[in-house]
């Protein structure tokens, strides 16, 4: 078949990307390139991630500027006094998290060992994937967009988040999960991408003790959870899949439900 350029009019629609900078107590933290869409959660999932508390950010809102968005939170008093020794100066590629951080060991910090007892069935596995997949509405409409989701082994898919950098989504999915008060310590977060470092380190962080992606990891993300309890599987694709740290999570028998509500 003779290759084809279609019409405007027959062409995919195109994700949106947007400078989106992430301030506290008016400094900015950081300048991301991100979809313009669940911002809320960007900013609480963001703000987990520099060790940033829920109930720490006593103000959120979201600022349009001439070219770009601002998160602006406001923290409670003395809340912000480590964020000085991480401040971030970038403007890095879609989703890039650690582009511009100011040390080498703030780039390779570990976070504190995930202590969660939970287990997961091998046969939730693929289901995860799948309803992940079959949730991602931006990725239909523009086949240019990551997804995070959250699976819980007794009621299935109950978070969703998108974003056209895999970082990002992760942020969103984590700010979404804490602001619904959703039961993430007994949960895996479930994602389309490859794993890098900071995904596991956002992962733990959060106290979430299984990560699962559709594609490999890097050695250091392996090794990185390995330190941290997180049980890191990987090239989840149809039936199969590769476990990579904390097997002992892995056991079936666990029932899963079909989702009845994704937030």
């Amino acid at each position: 078949m003779t290759p084809r350029a279609l019409p405007p009019a027959r062409a995919r629609a195109l994700a949106e990307e947007v400078p989106v900078a992430l301030s506290f107590d008016g400094t900015t933290q950081a300048v991301m390139m991100a979809s313009p869409a669940d911002l809320e959660d960007f900013g609480i999932g963001f703000a987990n991630a520099e060790g940033i508390a829920r109930d720490s950010i006593r103000d959120l809102e979201v600022v349009a500027h001439p070219k770009g968005l601002e998160v602006q939170m406001w923290l409670a008093p003395g809340a912000g006094a480590d964020l000085a020794e991480r401040r971030r100066k970038m403007a890095g590629p879609v989703g890039c998290g650690l582009c511009g951080i100011d040390s080498l060991e703030e780039a390779l910090r570990a976070p504190a060992p995930v202590q969660s007892p939970a287990r997961i069935d091998p046969a939730h596995i693929p289901r995860a994937v799948a309803a992940l997949r079959d949730g991602q509405k931006l990725h239909d409409e523009t086949r240019a967009a990551h997804g995070a989701g959250l699976w819980h082994p007794a009621r299935g898919l109950i978070a969703l988040r998108e974003d056209v950098g895999r970082h990002n989504a992760l942020d969103k999915l984590i700010g979404a999960a804490l602001r619904a008060g959703l039961p993430h310590a007994d949960c895996a977060i479930v994602m389309t991408s490859r794993v890098s470092v900071e995904l596991v380190q956002k992962t733990a962080q959060a106290g979430v003790p299984i990560l699962i992606a559709v594609s490999a990891p890097t050695a250091l993300a392996v090794r990185t959870a390995a330190e941290a309890g997180v049980t890191l599987i990987t090239n989840a694709r149809g039936g199969d899949f590769e476990l990579r740290s904390h097997g002992h999570r892995i056991q079936p028998g666990a029932k899963a439900e079909d989702t009845t509500h994704v937030a």
